[in-house]
């Protein structure tokens, strides 16, 4: 009696489950990836933390600590919720310069459509000074 010749996949198991399983794992993180640089870039355009980075951005005593020009990092975190004309802000954005490092810690509020700060702070690494900044 004739043997059955084996199937393509009897034939070749041995790579092809690894390489969907491969596969798969690479898609999502792709995936994963995709939404963390989505959640970055929304909240690196947010009013909050443009306002924020320009007036550290301007402060004499920040350029002082960390040298200009200053560079945001790329993992901000905290939140941003907004409800029509009101909302508030809560985030950390990590900022370097030629002579140190810092994290500019952000509170702030909008009311009537305006966002004002009523907290901001930059944070030294180094010696972990904290700069109080008022617009």
């Amino acid at each position: 009696m004739p043997t059955k010749e084996p199937s393509w996949i009897e034939r070749n198991w041995k790579w092809f489950i690894p390489a969907v399983v491969l596969g798969m794992v690479g898609c999502l993180a792709v995936f994963i990836g995709l939404i963390a640089v989505f959640v970055f870039g929304t909240m690196k355009s947010s009013e909050p933390y443009q306002g924020a980075l320009q007036i550290s951005k301007q402060s004499e005593a920040v350029q002082a600590k960390l040298g200009a020009p200053l560079k945001e990092g790329f993992f901000v975190s905290g939140n941003i919720n907004i409800s029509g004309p009101s909302g508030e802000a809560s985030l950390e954005i990590p900022i370097s310069g030629p002579k140190g490092s810092g994290i500019i810690y952000v509170e702030a509020k909008r009311q009537m459509g305006k966002w004002y700060y009523p907290r901001l702070i930059v944070e030294i690494k180094a010696s972990g000074e904290r700069i109080p900044l008022q617009p």
